[in-house]
């Protein structure tokens, strides 16, 4: 889908979001390939006046302020300037008499603080209405002492707490005033002169109120001052800034020789704070029981949430949720694509909508994904193993594998096997048609037609220097005979026909489990739609196969087995094809 097609989707998504009157206003923007290429606004900046947001509008954005105070520590860690494995009484000594909460807890480290898992109990709303204490006040109550609900260091626990100690640990490390550091050490350089901690600074047209909806009525929420716990949520800043904001960390991916732009924290730090550092439970969901299930791997970063899942990969980000203010960010390190939103009402959820943008821009793949690239030596290593296929050679053999190979299989049942499949298949050559897929620079893996079937080969580099290759897999597919074929023809064509369970033309054996085959049947047309037969992916050649088919909604295979050649079915199973990850962002 073009870029443009896929613009008009997000704005029909921010059009329905407007519809809902979830807040008076909302902002939001899009990012490809390192810019900000879109952006709009619906509502109002202010109760009352009808001017819009747009891309310049300025919203406080709460908790995503914590991106800023994670650069800020690992920028200090950098400059040598303090250890992240430093206990925090060393910068905050109003905690060196903080109880702990067992015997054998460890003390408290500024990687605890990093990565939300601290010990502190959840602080959402209470932490909030902390935002502008006063900073002497914070300190006597550090001092007093926070309660723990855990031994640092073995439980995420959200908390907003943990993140105002640490804009105390940037104050005294950095040697000035928490907004200060941020302001000079990173807005600055960054060219995000739209972000501030003080409203005030914000020309007032540009500013926008926030709102409580009570009786029908938007109420204006009062805006809290800069205060001890602005590290975790004090950020005022537009679509315009926040879109370099994320570009900056986007441009850190995919690690390269590339000379290191001059700036406040190189390419390798950005991609540590966008790593999974702190684990959640992983999570399985459905949207529906003909959908596939959606698996999630999620944890938190540094001042970031990190999420894995099958589809698109690794995304990034953070949400941001306050008296007047709802926000949310995301990106796609594997393909360079971002979304970022804000509203203006209490704890609006404007995190759906940018989370449907977001997934709509990469399901219209606006923007290429990075995937791994083989080595030159592992393309090398490929035509070597070709050459070797059409003609063994002891010379080639001797140069190309590592000293494990002769060990794991001696090179004269190789050659053998080798000599099996030229019989099998006779002569081979590559399937341009087929896709080839690399796992890591390392790994390759391909097809090769032959006259009678085709044959999957593997390749696995070792770390030596020059690497060679310490694993080789021959995986043969022969021609499916005919009558196996024209039953699995008929099966991928019910996929896109209601019709009967199983059609009476193809027999099943006595033995055969007759309802579970029924009702795979079943489930593949729900959940994959009209299907097309691919090549055999495996089988014997004679009474069983395993072809791949691509549905209207995803790809899966089918596999047969027949009681004898040009026999009845034994077994039919659809499965759902492993989803390969597009990730290579790191």
């Amino acid at each position: 889908m073009a870029l443009s097609d896929a613009l008009a989707d997000v704005e029909a998504i921010f059009d329905r979001f407007a519809a809902r009157e979830i807040a008076p206003g909302a902002a939001y923007g899009v990012i490809v390939g390192g810019a900000l290429v879109h952006s709009g606004g619906r509502g109002t900046l202010r109760v009352g006046d009808p001017a819009p947001p747009d891309a310049d509008s300025v919203f406080r954005i709460a908790s995503m302020t914590k991106s800023f105070t994670a650069a800020a520590v690992l920028l200090l860690r950098d400059a040598g300037r303090l250890r992240l494995d430093d206990e925090v009484a060393t910068w905050v000594p109003e905690l060196a008499g903080l109880e702990r909460a067992t015997a054998d807890s460890p003390p408290l480290t500024v990687e605890h603080l990093l990565t939300m898992a601290a010990g502190f109990p959840s602080d959402d709303p209470w932490g909030d209405r902390q935002q502008g204490l006063d900073l002497a006040e914070f300190a006597t109550f550090l001092g007093r002492g926070p309660s723990l609900a855990w031994a640092p260091g073995t439980h995420f626990e959200y908390s907003n707490l943990g993140y105002g100690i640490l804009g105390r640990v940037v104050t005294r490390a950095g040697g000035k005033e928490y907004r200060e550091f941020i302001r000079e050490r990173l807005l600055g350089p960054l060219g995000m002169t739209s972000t501030t901690f003080v409203a005030d600074e914000v020309p007032p047209a540009r500013l926008a109120m926030g709102y409580l909806r009570r009786d029908d009525a938007w109420l204006e929420e009062p805006i809290d001052p800069y205060g001890a716990l602005a590290s975790m949520g004090g950020v005022f800043t537009s679509v315009r800034d926040l879109s370099r904001w994320v570009a900056w960390f986007l441009d850190a991916f995919p690690a390269r020789d590339d000379p290191e732009e001059a700036g406040p924290l190189s390419r390798a730090s950005r991609r540590e704070m966008q790593q999974l550092h702190r684990p959640f439970e992983p999570e399985l969901s459905w949207t529906s029981a003909d959908a596939a299930p959606t698996a999630l791997v999620a944890g938190y970063g540094y001042g970031l949430f990190i999420s894995q899942e099958l589809r698109f990969g690794r995304t990034v980000g953070h949400g941001g949720g306050y008296p007047g203010f709802g926000s949310h960010m995301r990106w796609h390190p594997a393909s360079g694509v971002g979304v970022v939103g804000f509203a203006n009402a209490r704890y609006a959820q404007v995190v759906a909508a940018v989370r449907e943008a977001y997934e709509s821009l990469l399901a219209a793949e606006v923007a290429p994904i990075r995937r791994p690239v083989p080595w030159p030596e592992t393309t090398e290593a490929r035509a070597s193993v070709e050459r070797l296929l059409d003609r063994w050679d002891d010379d080639i053999a001797a140069a190309l594998f590592a000293m494990n190979v002769e060990l794991d299989e001696p090179l004269d049942i190789r050659r053998a096997a080798i000599d099996r499949l030229r019989e099998v298949h006779g002569a081979l050559r590559p399937d341009e048609s087929a896709a080839t897929e690399s796992l890591s620079p390392a790994h390759l893996a391909w097809w090769m037609d032959g006259e009678r079937g085709r044959v999957k080969v593997e390749i696995l580099l070792s770390p030596e220097r020059p690497p060679r290759i310490q694993a080789l897999t021959l995986t043969s597919v022969p021609e499916p005979p005919a009558a196996l074929t024209a039953v699995a023809e008929r099966l991928a064509g019910l996929l896109g026909t209601p019709g009967p369970s199983w059609p009476s033309d193809v027999p099943l054996t006595e033995t055969a489990d007759h309802s579970a085959i029924e009702r795979g049947l079943r489930a593949a047309e729900a959940r994959f739609g009209t299907a097309t037969l691919g090549r055999p992916t495996a089988g014997d050649g004679a009474k069983t196969a395993t072809w791949g088919l691509t549905g209207d909604r995803g790809a899966l295979s089918l596999t047969l087995e027949l009681d004898a050649p040009g026999g009845a079915v034994e077994k039919a199973t659809f499965i759902p094809a492993p989803m390969e990850s597009p990730v290579h962002d790191a």
